[in-house]
Protein backbone atom coordinates (compact mmCIF):
# COMPACT_ATOMS: atom_id res chain seq x y z
CA UNK A 1 0.00 0.00 0.00
CA UNK A 2 1.29 3.64 -0.87
CA UNK A 3 1.83 5.89 2.08
CA UNK A 4 -0.61 8.89 2.34
CA UNK A 5 -1.95 10.77 4.67
CA UNK A 6 -5.31 10.34 6.88
CA UNK A 7 -7.08 13.77 8.19
CA UNK A 8 -10.22 12.71 10.39
CA UNK A 9 -13.29 15.55 9.53
CA UNK A 10 -15.27 16.31 13.21
CA UNK A 11 -17.44 18.41 11.05
CA UNK A 12 -18.52 18.71 7.98
CA UNK A 13 -17.52 21.93 6.30
CA UNK A 14 -13.93 20.67 7.74
CA UNK A 15 -14.22 17.43 5.70
CA UNK A 16 -15.99 19.34 2.37
CA UNK A 17 -12.68 22.32 2.79
CA UNK A 18 -10.04 19.60 2.78
CA UNK A 19 -11.96 17.61 0.46
CA UNK A 20 -11.18 20.55 -2.18
CA UNK A 21 -7.86 19.31 -2.82
CA UNK A 22 -6.42 17.10 -5.27
CA UNK A 23 -6.06 13.51 -5.10
CA UNK A 24 -7.84 13.42 -1.81
CA UNK A 25 -10.81 10.86 -0.88
CA UNK A 26 -13.15 10.69 1.88
CA UNK A 27 -13.64 7.73 3.93
CA UNK A 28 -16.43 6.22 5.55
CA UNK A 29 -16.91 2.97 6.47
CA UNK A 30 -14.00 1.55 4.05
CA UNK A 31 -15.72 -1.39 3.15
CA UNK A 32 -15.00 -0.58 -0.58
CA UNK A 33 -11.95 2.30 -0.70
CA UNK A 34 -9.75 0.42 1.91
CA UNK A 35 -9.74 -3.09 -0.58
CA UNK A 36 -9.26 -0.97 -3.29
CA UNK A 37 -6.20 1.07 -2.00
CA UNK A 38 -5.00 -2.46 -1.04
CA UNK A 39 -5.12 -3.69 -4.03
CA UNK A 40 -3.45 -0.14 -5.75
CA UNK A 41 -6.56 0.79 -7.90
CA UNK A 42 -6.88 4.03 -5.80
CA UNK A 43 -3.61 5.91 -5.01
CA UNK A 44 -4.94 8.87 -3.59
CA UNK A 45 -2.56 11.59 -1.50
CA UNK A 46 -4.88 11.70 1.36
CA UNK A 47 -7.77 9.74 2.60
CA UNK A 48 -10.46 12.35 4.63
CA UNK A 49 -11.99 10.67 7.55
CA UNK A 50 -15.37 11.35 7.91
CA UNK A 51 -17.29 8.65 10.17
CA UNK A 52 -16.84 11.12 13.16
CA UNK A 53 -19.56 13.41 11.34
CA UNK A 54 -23.16 14.21 12.69
CA UNK A 55 -25.22 12.40 9.84
CA UNK A 56 -26.53 9.55 11.53
CA UNK A 57 -30.01 10.81 11.87
CA UNK A 58 -33.20 8.40 10.50
CA UNK A 59 -35.93 11.29 10.97
CA UNK A 60 -39.84 10.62 9.89
CA UNK A 61 -41.56 14.28 9.00
CA UNK A 62 -43.92 15.14 6.97
CA UNK A 63 -43.46 13.82 3.74
CA UNK A 64 -39.88 12.28 3.98
CA UNK A 65 -38.16 10.33 6.03
CA UNK A 66 -34.03 11.34 6.00
CA UNK A 67 -31.60 8.93 6.34
CA UNK A 68 -28.03 10.50 7.20
CA UNK A 69 -25.23 9.21 5.06
CA UNK A 70 -23.07 7.84 8.30
CA UNK A 71 -26.19 5.50 9.66
CA UNK A 72 -25.16 2.07 9.11
CA UNK A 73 -26.80 -0.02 6.22
CA UNK A 74 -27.37 -2.48 9.21
CA UNK A 75 -28.92 0.19 11.10
CA UNK A 76 -31.21 1.29 8.13
CA UNK A 77 -32.26 -2.44 8.04
CA UNK A 78 -33.32 -2.80 10.70
CA UNK A 79 -34.88 0.32 12.00
CA UNK A 80 -39.04 -0.26 12.47
CA UNK A 81 -40.04 3.01 10.28
CA UNK A 82 -37.85 1.56 7.52
CA UNK A 83 -39.02 -2.00 7.61
CA UNK A 84 -42.47 -1.07 7.70
CA UNK A 85 -42.70 2.02 5.36
CA UNK A 86 -40.00 0.64 2.87
CA UNK A 87 -39.64 -2.87 2.91
CA UNK A 88 -37.67 -3.04 -0.39
CA UNK A 89 -35.18 -0.95 1.17
CA UNK A 90 -34.81 -3.22 4.53
CA UNK A 91 -34.78 -6.48 1.95
CA UNK A 92 -32.53 -4.86 -0.36
CA UNK A 93 -29.76 -4.19 2.40
CA UNK A 94 -30.24 -7.53 4.07
CA UNK A 95 -29.67 -9.64 0.71
CA UNK A 96 -25.81 -7.71 0.07
CA UNK A 97 -22.62 -8.01 1.88
CA UNK A 98 -22.34 -9.69 5.28
CA UNK A 99 -23.75 -8.92 8.89
CA UNK A 100 -20.22 -7.51 9.79
CA UNK A 101 -20.01 -5.66 6.75
CA UNK A 102 -23.34 -4.00 6.92
CA UNK A 103 -22.53 -2.94 10.37
CA UNK A 104 -19.40 -1.06 8.91
CA UNK A 105 -20.56 -0.01 5.34
CA UNK A 106 -22.28 3.65 5.77
CA UNK A 107 -25.39 4.65 3.51
CA UNK A 108 -23.69 7.16 1.47
CA UNK A 109 -20.88 5.08 0.79
CA UNK A 110 -23.11 2.20 -0.44
CA UNK A 111 -24.19 4.12 -2.80
CA UNK A 112 -21.07 5.15 -4.60
CA UNK A 113 -19.35 1.30 -3.89
CA UNK A 114 -17.02 0.81 -6.87
CA UNK A 115 -17.76 -2.09 -9.47
CA UNK A 116 -16.92 -5.68 -8.74
CA UNK A 117 -15.41 -6.42 -12.26
CA UNK A 118 -12.54 -8.48 -12.15
CA UNK A 119 -10.89 -6.84 -14.83
CA UNK A 120 -11.58 -3.27 -12.63
CA UNK A 121 -9.58 -4.29 -9.66
CA UNK A 122 -6.90 -6.84 -11.55
CA UNK A 123 -3.67 -4.32 -12.37
CA UNK A 124 -2.87 -6.25 -15.26
CA UNK A 125 -5.70 -6.35 -17.13
CA UNK A 126 -7.31 -3.22 -19.50
CA UNK A 127 -10.03 -1.09 -18.34
CA UNK A 128 -11.18 2.20 -18.89
CA UNK A 129 -12.54 2.75 -16.10
CA UNK A 130 -9.80 2.62 -13.86
CA UNK A 131 -7.20 3.95 -16.63
CA UNK A 132 -9.05 5.76 -19.05
CA UNK A 133 -8.04 4.84 -22.76
CA UNK A 134 -6.62 1.71 -21.93
CA UNK A 135 -9.65 -0.55 -23.43
CA UNK A 136 -12.18 -2.77 -21.94
CA UNK A 137 -11.58 -6.38 -21.42
CA UNK A 138 -14.36 -7.60 -19.83
CA UNK A 139 -16.05 -6.90 -23.34
CA UNK A 140 -14.12 -10.10 -25.38
CA UNK A 141 -12.83 -11.49 -22.20
CA UNK A 142 -14.86 -13.70 -19.37
CA UNK A 143 -17.73 -11.12 -19.17
CA UNK A 144 -20.47 -13.58 -17.44
CA UNK A 145 -20.91 -10.68 -14.28
CA UNK A 146 -21.38 -7.84 -16.55
CA UNK A 147 -23.97 -5.41 -17.22
CA UNK A 148 -26.33 -6.03 -20.71
CA UNK A 149 -28.00 -3.03 -19.58
CA UNK A 150 -26.46 0.75 -20.25
CA UNK A 151 -23.38 -0.46 -21.62
CA UNK A 152 -21.18 1.10 -24.15
CA UNK A 153 -18.10 0.15 -26.22
CA UNK A 154 -16.11 1.64 -23.68
CA UNK A 155 -17.47 -0.40 -20.39
CA UNK A 156 -19.58 -3.24 -19.17
CA UNK A 157 -18.92 -3.22 -15.72
CA UNK A 158 -21.79 -4.10 -13.73
CA UNK A 159 -22.94 -1.60 -10.87
CA UNK A 160 -22.65 -3.31 -7.42
CA UNK A 161 -25.65 -2.07 -4.75
CA UNK A 162 -28.55 -3.62 -3.74
CA UNK A 163 -29.75 -0.85 -1.81
CA UNK A 164 -29.49 1.67 -4.75
CA UNK A 165 -31.74 -0.15 -6.52
CA UNK A 166 -34.40 -0.15 -4.19
CA UNK A 167 -33.69 4.03 -3.89
CA UNK A 168 -34.64 4.33 -7.77
CA UNK A 169 -37.94 2.25 -7.27
CA UNK A 170 -39.12 4.54 -4.64
CA UNK A 171 -38.08 7.70 -6.26
CA UNK A 172 -35.50 8.58 -3.35
CA UNK A 173 -33.29 11.71 -3.36
CA UNK A 174 -30.24 12.53 -2.34
CA UNK A 175 -29.28 15.84 -0.52
CA UNK A 176 -25.51 16.99 -1.26
CA UNK A 177 -22.86 19.21 0.45
CA UNK A 178 -20.09 20.45 -1.42
CA UNK A 179 -17.76 24.13 -2.15
CA UNK A 180 -20.90 25.28 -3.94
CA UNK A 181 -23.06 24.41 -1.38
CA UNK A 182 -25.97 22.42 -0.62
CA UNK A 183 -27.97 20.98 -3.78
CA UNK A 184 -30.53 17.58 -3.95
CA UNK A 185 -30.53 15.12 -6.87
CA UNK A 186 -32.97 13.06 -7.82
CA UNK A 187 -31.10 8.95 -7.12
CA UNK A 188 -31.34 8.48 -10.73
CA UNK A 189 -29.40 11.19 -11.46
CA UNK A 190 -27.14 10.48 -9.38
CA UNK A 191 -25.33 7.40 -11.21
CA UNK A 192 -23.62 8.27 -15.20
CA UNK A 193 -23.82 5.13 -17.58
CA UNK A 194 -20.21 4.50 -18.73
CA UNK A 195 -20.39 6.60 -22.38
CA UNK A 196 -17.29 7.33 -23.42
CA UNK A 197 -16.15 8.78 -19.75
CA UNK A 198 -16.51 5.42 -18.00
CA UNK A 199 -14.20 6.65 -15.57
CA UNK A 200 -16.71 8.91 -14.06
CA UNK A 201 -19.08 7.27 -11.90
CA UNK A 202 -21.70 9.69 -10.85
CA UNK A 203 -22.51 13.25 -10.96
CA UNK A 204 -20.62 14.44 -8.04
CA UNK A 205 -19.06 17.36 -8.59
CA UNK A 206 -15.13 17.40 -6.96
CA UNK A 207 -15.49 18.24 -3.70
CA UNK A 208 -19.20 17.10 -3.04
CA UNK A 209 -20.41 14.76 -0.40
CA UNK A 210 -23.65 13.04 0.29
CA UNK A 211 -25.07 14.25 3.58
CA UNK A 212 -28.47 12.26 3.58
CA UNK A 213 -30.95 10.01 1.35
CA UNK A 214 -34.54 11.38 1.54
CA UNK A 215 -37.11 8.57 1.02
CA UNK A 216 -40.96 9.98 -0.32
CA UNK A 217 -44.11 8.72 1.87
CA UNK A 218 -46.46 7.66 -0.85
CA UNK A 219 -48.90 4.73 -0.79
CA UNK A 220 -46.72 2.53 -3.25
CA UNK A 221 -43.90 2.39 -0.96
CA UNK A 222 -45.46 -0.16 1.88
CA UNK A 223 -46.72 -2.69 -1.12
CA UNK A 224 -42.87 -3.04 -1.99
CA UNK A 225 -40.25 -6.15 -2.37
CA UNK A 226 -36.76 -6.75 -3.21
CA UNK A 227 -35.62 -10.37 -5.45
CA UNK A 228 -32.49 -10.87 -6.17
CA UNK A 229 -31.11 -14.12 -7.86
CA UNK A 230 -26.92 -15.02 -7.14
CA UNK A 231 -24.97 -18.12 -7.48
CA UNK A 232 -25.11 -18.25 -3.42
CA UNK A 233 -27.78 -17.70 -0.42
CA UNK A 234 -25.53 -15.09 1.07
CA UNK A 235 -21.85 -12.43 0.48
CA UNK A 236 -22.78 -12.60 -3.67
CA UNK A 237 -23.21 -9.89 -5.76
CA UNK A 238 -26.91 -10.18 -7.89
CA UNK A 239 -26.63 -11.39 -11.62
CA UNK A 240 -30.08 -10.28 -11.48
CA UNK A 241 -32.38 -8.28 -9.24
CA UNK A 242 -36.12 -6.31 -9.17
CA UNK A 243 -36.96 -4.34 -6.46
CA UNK A 244 -40.61 -3.30 -7.21
CA UNK A 245 -43.37 -1.27 -5.75
CA UNK A 246 -46.95 -0.92 -6.25
CA UNK A 247 -50.29 0.99 -5.85
CA UNK A 248 -53.38 -1.31 -6.14
CA UNK A 249 -56.92 0.94 -7.47
CA UNK A 250 -59.75 -1.02 -7.81
CA UNK A 251 -57.81 -4.34 -8.41
CA UNK A 252 -55.58 -2.79 -11.03
CA UNK A 253 -52.29 -0.85 -10.99
CA UNK A 254 -52.35 2.24 -10.40
CA UNK A 255 -48.54 4.06 -9.57
CA UNK A 256 -45.89 1.31 -10.72
CA UNK A 257 -42.10 0.78 -9.78
CA UNK A 258 -39.62 -1.37 -11.47
CA UNK A 259 -35.81 -1.33 -11.10
CA UNK A 260 -33.09 -3.76 -11.88
CA UNK A 261 -30.10 -4.49 -10.44
CA UNK A 262 -26.81 -6.75 -11.77
CA UNK A 263 -27.45 -6.24 -15.10
CA UNK A 264 -27.08 -2.32 -15.64
CA UNK A 265 -23.87 -0.45 -15.33
CA UNK A 266 -26.41 2.09 -13.30
CA UNK A 267 -29.12 0.86 -11.12
CA UNK A 268 -31.53 0.39 -13.55
CA UNK A 269 -35.14 1.94 -13.49
CA UNK A 270 -37.17 -0.15 -16.51
CA UNK A 271 -40.07 3.16 -16.76
CA UNK A 272 -41.59 1.94 -20.47
CA UNK A 273 -42.13 -1.46 -18.07
CA UNK A 274 -43.75 0.32 -15.29
CA UNK A 275 -46.22 2.27 -18.43
CA UNK A 276 -46.85 -1.29 -19.49
CA UNK A 277 -48.67 -1.94 -16.14
CA UNK A 278 -50.30 0.59 -15.56
CA UNK A 279 -53.97 0.23 -14.87
CA UNK A 280 -54.06 -3.80 -15.75
CA UNK A 281 -55.30 -6.44 -13.36
CA UNK A 282 -52.00 -8.23 -12.03
CA UNK A 283 -51.50 -11.59 -13.72
CA UNK A 284 -48.89 -14.01 -15.39
CA UNK A 285 -48.99 -12.71 -18.82
CA UNK A 286 -48.87 -8.85 -18.18
CA UNK A 287 -46.64 -9.30 -15.66
CA UNK A 288 -44.01 -11.21 -18.32
CA UNK A 289 -45.28 -8.09 -20.92
CA UNK A 290 -43.62 -5.77 -18.51
CA UNK A 291 -40.71 -7.98 -18.62
CA UNK A 292 -39.81 -8.35 -22.02
CA UNK A 293 -40.33 -4.93 -22.10
CA UNK A 294 -38.09 -3.72 -19.60
CA UNK A 295 -35.00 -6.32 -21.25
CA UNK A 296 -35.94 -4.99 -24.02
CA UNK A 297 -32.81 -3.00 -24.91
CA UNK A 298 -30.03 -5.41 -23.42
CA UNK A 299 -27.19 -6.02 -25.53
CA UNK A 300 -25.85 -9.25 -24.21
CA UNK A 301 -22.15 -10.17 -24.48
CA UNK A 302 -20.59 -13.98 -24.95
CA UNK A 303 -20.95 -15.48 -21.51
CA UNK A 304 -23.95 -13.33 -19.95
CA UNK A 305 -26.61 -13.91 -22.03
CA UNK A 306 -28.39 -15.93 -19.71
CA UNK A 307 -28.71 -12.70 -17.49
CA UNK A 308 -31.58 -11.52 -20.36
CA UNK A 309 -34.15 -14.82 -19.63
CA UNK A 310 -32.95 -14.34 -15.50
CA UNK A 311 -33.66 -10.77 -15.46
CA UNK A 312 -36.92 -11.88 -17.21
CA UNK A 313 -38.33 -14.41 -14.53
CA UNK A 314 -36.66 -12.26 -11.96
CA UNK A 315 -39.15 -9.24 -12.84
CA UNK A 316 -42.25 -11.79 -13.28
CA UNK A 317 -41.14 -13.71 -9.96
CA UNK A 318 -41.19 -10.13 -8.11
CA UNK A 319 -44.49 -8.79 -9.40
CA UNK A 320 -46.42 -12.18 -8.95
CA UNK A 321 -45.30 -12.36 -5.83
CA UNK A 322 -46.33 -8.52 -4.72
CA UNK A 323 -49.90 -8.54 -6.34
CA UNK A 324 -49.77 -12.43 -4.71
CA UNK A 325 -50.45 -13.97 -8.30
CA UNK A 326 -49.89 -17.88 -7.59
Amino acid sequence: MNRLAYMPAQTLGTALQAGTDDGVMFLAGGTTVVDLLREGVFTPKALVGIESLPLRDIRVDGEWTTIGAMVSNSDVAWNPAIKAMFPVVSQAILAGASGQIRNMASTGGNLLQRTRCPYYRDLTSSCNKRSPGTGCAAIEGFNRGNAILGTSEKCIATHASDFAVSLVALDARVAVSGPGGDRDLAITDLHRMPGDTPERESNLKPGELIVAVKLPHAALTRRSLYLKVRDRHSYEFALASAAVAAEMRDGVYGEVRIALGGVGTVPWRARSAEGLLKGKAPGELVHQAAADEALRDAKPRRHNAFKVPLAKSTIVAALNQLAGVT
